[in-house]
């Protein structure tokens, strides 16, 4: 791992951390997970078999959403700074950038909602093999989630209304993650699980040369 490279990671999670100001950061998108977590039960009753055979699907669910919310912070504050450009001055690829900014995503908020699945699901009436599944599932689906955040961030960075764009685009290209991380909740869900993994992959692969693309394009 390159040095220009671990710079770059430690200054975007730094960042994505601290929040815009001090304000936000990774604390907004735990507590929006809690808090579906917590009013769920209020929606549908104290039925608890109810909650425990849908309280899965429902973590992933905000899951998804929680994903959501730094998309304004991924790309667009340094765009308007022009890093972006003193960091193509400096021979820095936009692929190496996008891939460092995957990765401190990620680590922003893919670990601290695994920490949270541990309350919510004790909320939602989850047993220990529905949070064993719940938080395998996460691990394999939250990079690719990151990923594709990353990438939608770069395409609608410069745009009026990018971020509500951005969450937009993003709901559609999750849905494989989403069905296959839900799936893997199943008996012999394991099939679920491995593809869940390999869309992840997928996006990651993908992710740093199509936002890398969109910059550069945005640039000219």
């Amino acid at each position: 791992m390159s040095s220009r490279f671990v710079q770059l990671l430690r200054r975007d999670l730094a960042l994505l951390l601290r929040g815009a100001q001090g304000r936000g950061g990774a604390t907004l998108p735990v507590l929006f997970f809690v808090a579906v977590a917590m009013l769920f039960p209020f929606a549908v009753g104290p039925d608890a078999r109810l909650l425990a055979r849908t309280g899965a699907g429902v973590i992933w669910i905000a899951a998804l959403l929680a994903a959501i919310l730094p998309l304004d912070r991924l790309i667009e504050p340094d765009l308007e700074a022009g890093l972006f450009d003193q960091w193509a001055l400096r021979g820095i690829a936009e692929e190496t950038i996008l891939a460092a900014r995957i990765l401190a995503h990620w680590l922003s908020f893919g670990p601290p909602l695994m920490l949270a699945t541990l309350p919510a699901a004790a909320l939602l009436g989850l047993d220990a093999a529905q949070l064993r599944g719940v938080e395998l599932g996460l691990l394999a689906g939250t990079p690719g989630l990151a990923a594709i955040g990353v990438t939608i961030a770069a395409l609608t960075a410069g745009l009026r209304g990018g971020a509500a764009l951005g969450g937009l685009l993003v709901l559609p290209l999750a849905v494989p993650l989403l069905i296959f991380g839900a799936g893997s909740l199943q008996p012999g869900g394991e099939g679920g699980l491995a593809l869940c993994a390999a869309a992840s992959l997928v996006a990651i692969a993908l992710a740093p040369f199509a936002g890398g693309a969109a910059l550069r394009a945005l640039r000219e």
